[in-house]
Parts: structure tokens; sequence; C-alpha cells
């Protein structure tokens, strides 16, 4: 892909650093945005070679959502005939897939947050593993304020995160959530002084995340997410086939040196991955 207007990201010590920088536009999303990380999201899972993926912003607020003149432009919402309200369900289906790639990455996904995180920047977080934020940052489910429904991935996430009333009243009133009480009801997992400090802990964590066996880390991320979603019973069937899958005595004799002689542990990447289109 050509360098990236909305985004910039980095890759030091396997750890992938992606930035969202249009901090005088307040980070706001449009199709540049969306195809721009799209496509950054794509690379990081094909390429194997990050550990774990911190996101971060600039400027005064993480985003402050959709970009409002989207609606009245690049975006068409034809809401005149069924043929153009079933147009409206593939364009979301599409949007929707994008922040899902999040959640999908192979490594897990750390959100470092100051300021509003707002609209469909919280549909954004929600779809990550592990989410910092800065003392002054605050959570938005927006749309209603503007009188829609949140509609990629906020109201079908949020729930696995908090309490359901909780969600409910975010989701009908369109109230800001402040920092230390999304971290009181789980959404957050520490909050900052400020946002240097909340970027620093996400690359901490990033980094004790690098330091185990890839494969080990995608395994827990695949069972952590299966068991989201299903019954204790078939979440330990699947850890059975899952464990039986990718066991490695190398690395669980490598990782013990490594502890004993207080070193990083030599490990096997991930293997690169190519689109099915791609071969032959």
């Amino acid at each position: 892909m050509t360098a990236p207007t909305c985004f910039s990201l980095t890759t030091t010590d396997h750890i992938a650093h992606l930035v969202l920088n249009r901090p005088a536009e307040l980070n706001t999303m449009h199709p540049t945005f969306w195809r721009e990380l799209d496509e950054l999201l794509t690379q990081l899972h094909h390429e194997g070679s990050a550990r774990a993926l911190v996101i971060s912003s600039t400027g005064k607020h993480f985003s402050a959502g959709m970009a409002l003149e989207t609606f009245a432009g690049a975006i068409s919402m034809d809401d005149q005939s069924p043929e153009g309200r079933a147009a409206i369900f593939d364009l979301l289906t599409d949007m929707q897939a994008t922040f899902t790639k999040i959640e999908n990455l192979r490594i897990p996904v750390i959100c470092a947050i100051q300021g509003g995180c707002i609209g469909g920047a919280v549909d954004m977080v929600t779809a990550a593993c592990i989410r910092y934020a800065s003392a002054d940052a605050f959570f938005c489910i927006q749309e209603i304020n503007i009188g829609m429904v949140a509609d990629v991935g906020t109201l079908q996430r949020l729930p696995k995160l908090v309490p359901f009333a909780v969600v409910k009243e975010l989701a009908y009133t369109g109230r800001r959530l402040p920092a230390a009480r999304a971290m009181a009801y789980g959404l957050v997992n520490e909050v900052f002084d400020n946002a240097e400090a909340t970027l620093a802990a996400a690359l901490q964590c990033a980094q004790e995340i690098a330091s185990k066996p890839p494969v080990a880390i995608w395994g827990t991320k695949q069972a952590v997410t299966y068991a989201r979603d299903h019954t204790v019973e078939d979440s330990l069937r699947q850890m059975g086939w899952l464990q039986g899958a990718i066991w490695s005595n190398a690395h669980v004799r490598e990782s013990i040196a490594a502890m004993k002689e207080k070193r990083a542990g030599d490990f096997t990447p991930l293997s690169a991955l190519k689109p099915f289109t791609a071969l032959g």
C-alpha cells in the first residue's frame, strides 16, 4: 500500500505500534481511515513478524469517531427503497469486518486511550484485547446523540466487557463514561496520569507478551475468544484440540531455561501467510 495518511506504523523488537495521526481532525474516521486501517491490519496479520500490536493516538482525543461529513458525501445511505436499505446492510458488513480484524488478528492488541473515545472509536477499542486509559479519557456511545444506533460492534462487544445495565445506560443516553468508572466496570485494565504514561504501560505490556512463544500466545488468544462465546464444556473440548495442535516440548524447555538463566527466550515466529488468491 502507499504511505498511509491517517496512521503511522512501526515495528520494533517484535512490537508493532499503530498510531492514529490526524490530531487536528480529532482522528475522526472517514473512508480513507477505514481503508488504511483494513490494509494495515491485513499486512500485520499476514507478515507474522510482530508478536503484539499497540494502538495509540495523538492530540486531544483518541478519536472523535465517524467524521460526520462522511454521511453527507462519501457514504450514501439510501432509505428511499428496499434496495437502498439492503445496501446499507452490505455497507455496514464491510465496515464491521475491519474492526473484527482487530479481534481476529493473530497477535494480542493493546489500546492506549487518551481523551475522548467516541462513537466509532468505542467500536474499535472494544475489539482489542487490553485497554489502558489516561485519567482524562472518557467513552461515549455517540451514535444515539445523532439519531442512530451504534452499528459497528459496540452493542455486540461491550456487553461482554461490562455489566449489561451499564451498556444500556450508555447506549440509551449517550452519556460519557469517565476513565475511573470504566476501570471499575472492567472496560479498561488500568488508568494512568497522562497519555505518555498510558502509552508506556501499553508498550511494556506488549514487551512482556512478545517475550513468550508466539504460537502459545496465538493459541491463548484463540482459546480465550472461543470461551467467551461458548459453554465451558465446548471450550474445554476446543482447548484439547488446540493444545494438541500447537504443543511444543522445545518451547516449554526454552521458556524454562530462559527463566532460570534470566535471559530472553529464543522462539520461532508465526509463519507468514499468503492470501489464497496469491498462491499458485
